[in-house]
């Protein structure tokens, strides 16, 4: 097969190409004023806008996801204790360790994994990626999340399926960094229903878990992003009309709440200071990620969910924008 396109990034004709994005191929989703744009790689969510107001971080395109923002957590989420667990079957497992500095496996094996797109409609896509066993998961599965926007703002549904001979352990997260158009991070004011944390040692490692309040925020009756730092997990969550909401609310009365299924009995909130999506001009940010289960989860045994050989799981979490 010839090919017509230069060495030095020219066509043919001796235009300047762009450059290709560093999560791959960009899906762009809209229906009506909303808008979505999701990235090949981890089958990130680059861009969640509504009338041109955004309510989640965006980055430049040849950047890599800014501390993680947007992208899909599997087959756990969060970190495994020096990557090292006991499968079901009693046998040692050793995962990469993709976290050198605290020495874990961090966030899954598909966060460098481009997905492949299986529907694809003006208003929604489905992504799907597989994972095939390996030295510290010997498990076979497909996963698949599907991007829809929706009356209510941007539905996002995830699904396992197990390819393999034996029921296999997993977790699902998602890392969405959340905002309210232009408000400064530190106006905005963050409620969370959690009753109970797990606090961490110096390597972010869970060390059993507490009340909310005693090791971190209680965010109950809501509390101002400003006199906020963090980055732990909770749980104990209230149902709400068969769901969980975590909400974000500017001082004008808009809003966003990020609502999930019953399954995403976890959320993690991190507010880093100095977030790059200027690299320039590093800033506040709140990342509010629904997950299935809490950090070393292969380890603690708590929330881990299965699946059996040729049996599927499925469920939803998404982003609901309040105008003032």
């Amino acid at each position: 097969m010839t090919n017509n396109n230069g060495a030095d990034g020219t066509g043919a004709d001796g235009s300047v190409e762009a450059a290709r994005p560093a999560s791959g191929e960009q899906f762009v989703l809209s229906s009506g004023g909303a808008r979505a744009v999701i990235g090949q790689v981890a089958a990130v969510l680059r861009e969640f806008s509504v009338d041109g107001v955004h309510y989640t971080e965006t980055w430049a395109d040849d950047a890599l996801p800014p501390m993680g923002a947007g992208i899909v957590l599997a087959p756990w989420p969060n970190r495994v204790e020096d990557g090292k667990w006991t499968a079901p079957d009693g046998s040692a497992q050793q995962l990469d360790i993709t976290e050198p500095g605290r020495y874990c496996a961090i966030h899954g094996l598909l966060r460098n994994t481009p997905y492949a797109a299986v529907e694809r409609s003006a208003s929604s896509v489905t992504l799907a990626a597989p994972v095939y066993p390996q030295h510290g998961y010997p498990f076979n599965l497909d996963t698949a999340v599907r991007y829809e926007l929706t009356g209510a703002g941007l539905r996002v549904t995830h699904t396992v399926t197990n390819r393999g001979a034996e029921t296999a352990p997993f977790g699902i997260g998602a890392h969405p960094y959340l905002r309210v158009g232009d408000t400064p991070i530190a106006d905005l004011t963050l409620t969370v229903s959690a009753r109970t944390q797990a606090p961490i040692d110096d390597r972010w490692i869970p060390q059993g878990l507490a009340p909310v309040g005693e090791h971190g925020p209680d965010l109950r009756a809501g509390k101002l992003l400003g006199e906020v730092r963090a980055d732990i997990a909770l749980t104990d969550l209230e149902l709400v009309d068969g769901r969980f909401e975590h909400r974000l609310a500017a001082p004008d009365g808009r809003g966003v709440t990020v609502w999930t299924d019953p399954d995403f009995s976890w959320v993690q909130l991190y507010t880093p200071q100095d977030f790059p999506a200027d690299p320039a001009n590093p800033r506040p940010a709140v990342a509010i990620e629904p997950m299935t289960c809490g950090a070393n989860a292969f380890n603690t045994g708590r929330d881990v969910l299965t699946v059996r050989p040729g049996e599927s799981w499925s469920a939803s979490w998404g982003i609901s924008p309040h105008p003032a």
